[in-house]
């Protein structure tokens, strides 16, 4: 007969082995750490402002930081759906501020309320990053390199579900250069294997 002892190693011993056998099976194949580079650590700096849903107004908080942007604002999205995120860029846009956005292609394509096509035909360039299984960044990068720098991140997706529905968050950093820059640097790795939407 086989101890309580015994079977919880057994169990914990077939886990593991089902654990380290999956990736392979999946196809995917493990990288060493050799593979990554370690995580940047900055200063802190700056001012954050935190908004979360559905409980706060996060998509007014993002439009009114887009309306006090002076010259660029870059943009990573997975879904857009958000209609007041949407005006924003597109009246930045018209007042001279460059404005780009890449999003996922996927998702750009496959939901039918989607305000993509709408940014691109008020002008606005955008371009649709298809290299990753998600392109599921949620990012705006303002005025980097400016002391008006500012930083939007968070789990809030540009929708109107991540406002009204889920539990989300953003994250509006302003005044902290070296992690706008950062996320710059990031964007434009994404923009460089990107194809233009139109």
């Amino acid at each position: 007969m086989i101890s309580l002892r015994r079977c919880a190693t057994l169990s914990v011993a077939g886990y593991l082995a089902i654990l380290f056998a999956a990736p392979h099976a999946a196809g995917f194949e493990p990288t060493s750490s050799r593979d990554h580079k370690p995580p940047l650590v900055l200063p802190a700096s700056g001012t954050v402002q935190a908004a979360f849903t559905p409980g706060d107004d996060a998509g007014k908080l993002i439009a009114d930081t887009i309306d006090s942007a002076h010259h660029q604002v870059l943009v990573q999205t997975f879904s857009f759906t958000h209609r007041k995120i949407a005006d924003a860029l597109i009246a930045a846009k018209r007042r001279g501020v460059d404005v780009k956005v890449i999003a996922d292609k996927d998702q750009t394509h496959r939901i039918p309320t989607s305000l993509i096509s709408k940014i691109a035909a008020e002008g606005v360039p955008v371009f649709t990053d298809s290299d990753h299984t998600s392109a599921h960044n949620k990012v705006m990068v303002i005025d980097a390199g400016s002391p008006d720098a500012t930083l939007i991140t968070g789990s809030f997706n540009f929708t109107h579900a991540a406002q009204y529905r889920n539990a989300e968050n953003v994250l509006v950093i302003r005044g902290n250069a070296a992690l706008t820059d950062l996320y710059l640097q990031n964007w434009h790795r994404h923009y460089k294997h990107s194809q233009s939407y139109r």
